[in-house]
């Protein structure tokens, strides 16, 4: 059994050396990728409507997340009694970013599809780092060739614009993108409120196409096992979550902060029930933006709840100490 002594290789403290995330090994050799869990950067911001900045959210995200690298052995929760991502039972790679080629949307897009597939030719987890929303287009687009998936989406806005002025692959798009794919069977959304970019139509249309659409207040009311007793069990999720679903007082970092959103464990609790009722299979965290958080706490918050939120996806499959 690992444990999170230091007299076994190097101290290799947070501030030290390569900044992978949580400090695992890296593999740019997209071909032999040989692991449970496969990082992907995916810097591109060229979807905002407004501002700017989430290009830098994967190198924000993994700077933070080597607070969390402490030990050799996984990470100790005494909150559940648990250790987490043991190392000699839960392996993690980074595999860098996808080639991002600036103002080409449809080749980067097809760059950062390439990496995810990669990933599952691998028989690894993807977790992809954005850049803005406008990336979870790719990373469910390299689904087509698995079996369904219910896609569960954590936001302030619902993303289900169908097209404004000739943009179809934006920010404001993913959602609805993901709806006419085939392998997609179904939406929960979760953290929608407020103004926001999409009109009546576009919920009409979610709703259309099997979206089940809960506000923060709606969460509130409904408490975690409501909530969860909505969501389909036994299938298989993939879970998009930007970061401004959110409170913007822990999570400023971000190009469309909307007030009145989630507090961590509001989120953490649903995606822990969520593990123990299928199988999470891919998952992708947008919209952090860390030139709008001086202290950081945006970026921390983001590799936090990865890093938790893959312990108990690896814990409901037995791979936890």
């Amino acid at each position: 059994m690992a444990d999170n002594a230091y007299d076994k290789g190097r101290l290799n403290l947070p501030f030290v050396g390569h900044c992978t995330f949580g400090k695992q090994p890296a593999c740019l050799d997209w071909d032999n990728i040989d692991a449970d869990i496969a990082i992907l950067g995916a810097p591109f911001d060229m979807g905002t409507q407004y501002r700017a900045g989430a290009r830098f959210g994967p190198r924000g995200i993994r700077e933070a997340s080597t607070l969390f690298s402490f030990g050799h052995g996984g990470a100790y929760d005494f909150e559940d009694d648990v250790t987490y991502l043991p190392t000699d039972k839960v392996r993690m790679v980074d595999i860098g970013d996808a080639d991002i080629i600036h103002t080409d949307t449809i080749q980067s897009h097809d760059n950062i599809e390439f990496g995810v597939r990669k990933i599952l030719k691998a028989g690894a987890l993807p977790v992809v780092l954005g850049g803005d929303h406008s990336v979870h287009i790719p990373c469910i687009r390299a689904f087509n060739d698995q079996d369904p998936v219910h896609i569960i989406h954590v936001d302030a806005h619902l993303d289900f614009v169908d097209e404004r002025h000739g943009v179809r692959y934006g920010h404001g798009n993913p959602l609805r993108r993901a709806s006419e794919m085939d392998h997609v069977t179904g939406f929960t959304q979760l953290g929608i409120r407020n103004v926001s970019s999409s009109n009546r139509s576009d919920y009409d249309a979610a709703r259309a196409a099997g979206s089940d659409i809960l506000s923060v207040r709606d969460v509130r009311r409904l408490g975690t096992e409501g909530v969860l007793a909505r969501i389909p069990d036994g299938v298989r999720y993939y879970l998009t979550i930007d970061i401004d679903g959110f409170d913007p007082s822990i999570a400023p970092g971000t190009g469309t902060p909307s007030h009145g959103g989630f507090l961590y464990y509001e989120v953490l609790e649903l995606l822990q029930g969520l593990t123990n009722k299928g199988e999470i299979v891919g998952m992708d965290l947008v919209e952090v933006a860390p030139d709008y958080d001086i202290s950081g706490s945006t970026s921390f918050l983001a590799a936090q709840l990865l890093m938790n939120v893959l312990g108990y996806v690896f814990h409901a499959k037995g791979l936890s100490s």
